[in-house]
């Protein structure tokens, strides 16, 4: 027999733990179900520990712009020391205890074993089986999408969760992927002494964001000694001698000692069941409402739903799901057109709502403006490592942003004033008649602004 609940969590990642933790404190009967790490890929593969190798490699940055400006300084990078932080961060053996505890203090109960659904309200576990009064919360997140190059499979390649678990570093490495996490990754093996080739088909890295933001960091890392393969697909991929080879579809091929594939993610969803609920099991992803339903008495949060892979915004929408489900007056509906994003390469590029590109393409009348960082007081005060740039993107109907980038030094910080400008839809003359500190990196927004 079926035990009886109030809501059924499955999959406990960051949004799903948000969502039981507080349907649980609520009074709610909750089982978060979970077969890999309760807290989901941020905290042990993902966001955390890659910005502490991230922290770590704009040290060793930092550290060698003070010849000329403050006296000289070496650094030898050493890889032991970000190694064992992380390990130290993961409970060493990526043991989630910690967050079961949390969760069970909170008041759920916790089932690590993997999760099928059986029809409409119920969920099979191992050999128990729950049904959901109020419904399920499908928050299964997301798994490295490994494209189906000949000769890829069975062979020894990275996908995040090896590069992070790395206790040393290869002399080379081959990354496959130009988006954020291949750059971002990138940049801290350059740093570290690696040689370090990204291989991108498409014409430039970043291609999801504005043209200028690929071409920056792409400059960025090559001044770091990262080589660029882009517009050039790989077709076929050797392994022998504890060397991969990355033929090209132009024929010429790379080599290095580790292969970092870095090519996007897909929808955790094989075998869960979803045609239980009425939903189709080969979707890309689920869709949902501004209440995160995906169906009667079913929701979907965070990375299943395609709404951008972000960490912040699987909260956003566990929020909105939890208030929904405890019926709460006044519940928020969701509304995307101020996701913030950070790329955090050094310089770091923030970017929020539309590209330049997307404006038009919806067929605003569009409006951008750009300055350089270089060009800004605190730009020029900076000197080393001032890359970057403000640039916003307007309706000029409307007289709103819509989207702007923050590219610089502290890019992902001073976006925070972009994206409650084009969240709240904040006028452009109102913008433009604030004060902006001085000498600050967002005072470049105010010159943005000028040029619109």
């Amino acid at each position: 027999m079926a035990d009886n609940v109030d809501v059924v969590v499955v999959g406990v990642g960051v949004g799903g733990e948000e969502t039981a933790g507080r349907l649980a404190q609520a009074g709610l009967r909750v089982v978060g179900i979970e077969s890999r790490l309760v807290g989901g890929e941020c905290p042990y593969y993902g966001c955390i520990p890659s910005k502490m190798m991230i922290r770590a490699a704009n040290l060793i940055a930092e550290t060698r712009r003070v010849d000329g400006m403050a006296g000289t300084a070496t650094v030898e990078p050493d890889w032991a020391p970000v190694a064992k932080r992380i390990r130290e961060e993961a409970t060493d053996t990526w043991n989630d205890q910690v967050a079961v505890d949390r969760l069970v203090k909170k008041g759920a109960t916790i089932i690590k074993d993997r999760a099928t659904i059986a029809g409409p309200n119920t969920v099979r576990a191992g050999d128990r089986e729950y049904e959901a009064s109020r419904g399920i919360v499908i928050a299964t997140g997301t798994i490295p999408a490994v494209p189906p190059i000949d000769g890829l499979a069975g062979t020894p390649y990275w996908t995040n969760r090896e590069a992070i678990e790395a206790e040393t570093l290869p002399a080379s490495i081959l990354v496959l992927g130009g988006g954020a996490i291949g750059m971002e990754l990138a940049q801290v093996f350059a740093r570290f002494g690696a040689k370090v080739t990204v291989i991108e088909g498409a014409a430039e890295v970043l291609s999801m964001e504005e043209p200028e933001s690929g071409v920056l960091a792409r400059e960025a890392l090559e001044r770091d000694g990262v080589t660029f393969r882009t517009g050039a697909h790989a077709q076929r991929v050797g392994y022998s001698g504890d060397t991969f080879t990355v033929t090209l579809a132009d024929g010429s091929s790379v080599t290095g000692e580790k292969l970092l594939v870095a090519t996007g993610r897909r929808i955790a969803t094989d075998d869960l069941g979803l045609d239980k609920l009425g939903l189709d099991p080969k979707a890309r992803r689920i869709e949902v409402d501004e209440h995160v339903r995906a169906g009667d008495k079913v929701w979907a949060i965070g990375d299943v739903t395609g709404v951008g892979a972000f960490t912040h915004n699987a909260m956003y929408q566990a929020d909105i799901a939890v208030r929904d489900i405890l019926q709460e007056a006044g519940a928020p509906t969701a509304s995307y057109h101020a996701m913030p994003r950070v790329t955090f390469t050094d310089p770091e590029i923030g970017a929020v709502g539309m590209t330049e590109k997307r404006a038009r393409d919806a067929g605003l009348t569009v409006r951008t403006g750009s300055t350089p960082i270089p060009a800004s007081t605190r730009g020029w005060i900076h000197k080393a490592g001032n890359e970057g740039f403000i640039k916003v993107v307007a309706d000029a109907d409307r007289g709103v942003l819509v989207g702007a980038t923050s590219a610089g030094p502290t890019g992902g910080e001073v976006l925070s004033a972009l994206a409650l400008a084009v969240h709240a839809a904040v006028p452009v003359h109102t913008l433009r008649q604030m004060i902006y500190a001085y000498p600050t990196f967002h005072r470049a927004i105010g010159e943005a602004l000028k040029e619109l």
